[in-house]
């Protein structure tokens, strides 16, 4: 796919489908993938379907009125903004002379596109494989030709559809082994940090949600944050200070979308494991995009599949903290609806990442989350254990320090410090 080609776009409105969403609001969501990935949107349509044609999706009609609109418009590519099976893509790219791709092949594309890393190309490609695999319907004349048979049996060979599906199939089967192996590093690396005194801060949100930008206000990097749907594909994470917390880790995470393919969430899964790992979440929404209420929606589905929010009992497995972002982009009437919303709920806090309002407040009310519980522990050690004391000075609060006499090996300090279980534990952890 050429960046700079026009495209079309067409949103097919099917009755009950994606949880009722604003139809234009899905158009402009639409626009932005197609945009995301370079292409010059030359139009942008919305087509209500009374049924769904098996063989195509759209009616003979409809069908005439979208190849009129791309001869209109010089468009030569149409995007669909929903699912197509391979015949449905196969029969429309034959009667509209166009290549033709669904949402989840756009998504796909962006992906492709933007992972950094070298795991992110492996799930990349491994959610591309799975989604190609279903497109192999005998579109092209050489997947109708048969290779010979070998061997002393002879007979007709495999065709070469069957071979393509077949090395697409070895194919995942070594990419599915690689990312087993990044998972297991992954867990090494969790359980690592487990052991160091650190907790860890969780960015999750919408794409374009503004979380790259704050992640970047909030630790000084670079990460690209641009008002572009998916601008962050690879995870970054950071060192962070916090009000009791001398460092903390906070983590920027690919964003969620409605109607994510599952062939992406399967993929990612290891990369989302690190926000069941964390101990704050921080959801970022755009208040400002009038379809926030749905996004909120769609981004606790996905918290919900990940188990970071327990389906049965109805609450979070770790504090969920949620940040009204582009609050600078609010009328001031809007500002105080939503504000009244806001003021009973501590765990809703609005901020603008772009000019800083509100933040200073969220990082004590993490700062908070993370030191509370802590208990006065009375813990004597080593005089001459120079790193454990400064281990609790740096992440406990010291109470009381006091000569504690002589031990077997030396002089003792005995120390009151306030300290939140994990914390205790992980000193603990420093002795084995």
């Amino acid at each position: 796919m050429a960046r700079g080609a026009r495209a079309l776009v067409v949103c097919p409105e099917i009755r009950g489908a994606r949880d009722g969403a604003d139809p234009q609001a899905r158009l402009e969501e639409a626009k932005g993938l197609a945009l995301a990935i370079g292409l010059v949107v030359a139009d942008a349509i919305t087509l209500p379907l009374r049924q769904v044609r098996p063989a195509t999706l759209f009616g003979e009609g409809q069908i005439q009125r979208i190849a009129a609109e791309c001869d209109m418009e010089n468009a030569e590519l149409v995007i669909v903004d929903g699912a197509l099976s391979g015949i449905q893509q196969r029969n429309l790219e034959q009667k509209l002379k166009r290549k033709v791709i669904d949402r989840t092949g756009l998504i796909l594309e962006i992906f492709g596109e933007r992972a950094a890393t070298a795991e992110g190309r492996l799930q990349v490609e491994l959610a591309h494989l799975d989604y190609q695999q279903s497109r192999l319907v005998r579109s092209w004349t050489h997947l109708e030709r048969q290779r010979g048979g070998f061997g002393f049996l002879g007979g007709p060979g495999e065709t070469q559809i069957e071979a393509d599906r077949r090395m697409i199939r070895e194919r995942m089967g070594r990419l599915r082994r690689e990312l087993e192996q990044v998972r297991r590093t992954r867990a090494l690396h969790r359980k690592r940090r487990g052991r160091a005194p650190w907790p860890v801060i969780a960015l999750v949100g919408y794409t374009n949600a503004g979380k790259s930008t704050l992640f970047n206000r909030l630790t000084g990097a670079d990460v690209m944050a641009e008002d572009l749907l998916f601008a962050t594909l690879d995870p970054t994470m950071r060192a962070i200070a916090l009000p009791g917390v001398e460092k903390a880790i906070l983590s920027d995470t690919v964003g969620f979308i409605s109607d994510l393919p599952t062939q992406l969430v399967a993929a990612f899964r290891a990369t989302l494991e690190e926000v069941t790992e964390a101990d704050v979440v921080l959801h970022v929404r755009d208040i400002a995009n009038p379809e926030s209420a749905a996004q909120k929606r769609q981004v606790e589905q996905i918290l919900h599949d990940l188990g970071v929010i327990d389906e049965e009992a109805g609450e979070a497995q770790v504090p969920i903290l949620e940040l009204w972002n582009k609050w600078d982009l609010l009328d001031d009437e809007r500002r105080e609806e939503l504000a009244a919303q806001a003021v009973n709920d501590p765990d809703i806090l609005p901020i603008s990442a772009v000019t800083g309002f509100g933040v200073e407040r969220m990082l004590d009310h993490v700062g908070r989350l993370l030191t509370k519980g802590a208990r006065v522990h009375r813990i004597t050690v080593q005089a001459s254990d120079g790193a454990r004391l400064a281990w609790l000075h740096a992440h406990g609060e010291v109470l009381d320090e006091r000569d504690a006499g002589e031990g077997e090996a030396g002089p003792l300090r005995r120390l009151d410090v306030r300290l939140t279980d994990k914390e205790f534990g992980r000193f603990a952890a420093l002795d084995a």
